[in-house]
């Protein structure tokens, strides 16, 4: 991978618990940055899936102390205005500043369209699109004030361009992703933070497995013979998506604002 210089700037990570999320916190702090890591910490009772844990947040937390970066992991829910401030506020109080936003958290509860009820659909809108915007308007303010710039990199998904049975709420939170960022990238372009969008195609993180399994067998041929094919014939790995995040991050992405970069083996080619 692609060394970067990250030293004195602090990544502000988002679903840092595990897959994803820790490997961007992981790599942000390889390349020089201190890292806070947050994540709601915690698996609801109607969750068709496990979530992370504090263990897992904690777990995190070491590794990038092991990497010889500074770390604070804060328990956060990215769709609850009151806790992002918080845990803003908290960054800011330890570290005095947020260079980069990597808008990472995310939840894929599955079911199709016609049979998921009203909190399912709420629950995949609040966190996948909701939990964007705010912690863009937290931290993306927080950017404003200090008058330095910033890097703010959002997930959304292949999902985001296309369909996808049996997570069609996802869908539509996903593709929002991308619309959200573009006007970001738009609003923000004045106080010189960049925004953009990383859309990767399925990952090889626990939420994918728990997703498969929690689908069941009917719903995953559904969505295997009507998806998009991996033209690289592999999965995607979580380093592979933290690679696009640390360009988008860097100096050398600074006149990319706005885009939606695919990180899917092919997918979207189809």
């Amino acid at each position: 991978m692609v060394e970067y210089d990250f030293d004195g700037q602090v990544a502000f990570v988002t679903g840092a618990g595990r897959g994803q999320g820790r490997s961007h916190a992981v790599t942000y702090a390889e390349n020089g940055a201190d890292v806070v890591a947050t994540d709601i910490c915690e698996t609801p009772d109607d969750a068709q899936y496990d979530m992370s844990g504090e263990d897992d947040l904690a777990e995190t937390v070491a590794m990038v102390e092991e990497r010889g970066q500074e770390a604070l992991g804060v328990q956060m829910d990215v769709s609850k205005e009151a806790t992002v401030e918080r845990a803003v506020g908290e960054a800011i109080d330890e570290f005095g500043r947020i260079d980069i936003l990597a808008n990472n958290a995310g939840v894929a509860p599955p079911g199709a369209l016609m049979e998921i009820d009203e909190a399912t659909w709420d629950q995949a809108l609040d966190v996948n699109l909701k939990g964007m915007w705010l912690c863009a308007k937290h931290v993306g303010n927080h950017m404003i004030e200090r008058g330095e710039g910033g890097r703010i990199v959002n997930t959304s998904s292949t999902a985001g361009f296309v369909a996808s049975p049996g997570l069609g709420h996802y869908t539509a939170a996903k593709h929002g992703v991308i619309g959200l960022t573009q006007t970001l990238a738009m609003e923000l372009a004045q106080y010189d933070i960049t925004v953009n969008a990383v859309c990767p195609s399925a990952v090889d993180t626990p939420m994918t497995g728990g997703i498969v399994e929690s689908i069941g067998e009917e719903m995953a041929e559904v969505a295997e013979q009507s998806g998009p094919d991996n033209v690289l014939g592999e999965i995607v790995q979580p380093e592979d998506v933290s690679a696009a995040f640390m360009w988008l991050s860097s100096d050398d992405a600074r006149f990319v604002t706005g885009i939606a970069l695919p990180v899917a083996a092919g997918a979207t080619a189809i």
